[in-house]
């Protein structure tokens, strides 16, 4: 199975072939509007607009699954993309990322990608790791997403090469972007 054999919901509720997408260099990313992630927004419209010629995309999958942080409707999550981070890349419908309601895109790729740890530099790791660990002591040792603003880098083959936690830094992810891009 590739990533290419997946259909998802854009954010009218259509179906969308992840076909359309073969050839380029992805980054998946389930998202949220009301997050201390948030401004992340800015860093993916940021590598978006630099790489996006050279045949890069985002897929941002909203989701409200963590902290009911996305609570608005797909067209409200859109216009509040808009308004405050100008977003121009594909936003599709809201999602579940675990559980028994997961989506199967997600399903793969968490099968493709486990848990990669948090950046013990960031100031969110030890606020992440605290609440997570008490809900389950185990958790690192799940594939499950952890949190919103979890990204899943996608070559040009349709392969899941890379899992970046949302304390992953944005120069990190860009350096592998670039990797796979050639430029």
């Amino acid at each position: 199975m590739k990533i290419y054999d997946f259909k998802v919901k854009n954010r009218k509720g259509e179906d969308i072939s992840l076909e359309n997408y073969k050839g380029k260099v992805l980054l998946i990313v389930n998202t949220a509007t009301r997050c201390g992630f948030t401004p992340q927004y800015d860093e993916l419209e940021a590598l978006y607009s630099k790489y996006n010629k050279d045949g890069f995309e985002v897929l941002d999958f909203p989701c409200n699954q963590f902290g009911n942080q996305a609570p608005e409707s797909n067209e409200e999550i859109h216009t509040f993309c808009q308004l405050n981070y100008k977003v121009k890349f594909d936003q599709f419908a809201k999602v579940e990322v675990n559980g028994e309601n997961a989506i199967p895109l997600f399903k793969y790729l968490k099968e493709e990608k486990g848990f990669a740890g948090f950046d013990s530099k960031h100031k969110l790791t030890s606020v992440l790791t605290e609440m997570l660990s008490k809900n389950d002591p185990d958790f690192a040792k799940k594939s499950d997403i952890k949190w919103n603003f979890t990204k899943f880098l996608v070559d040009k083959s349709g392969n899941v090469v890379a899992r970046f936690e949302p304390t992953t830094s944005a120069e990190v992810i860009e350096q592998e972007i670039k990797k796979l891009l050639e430029v």
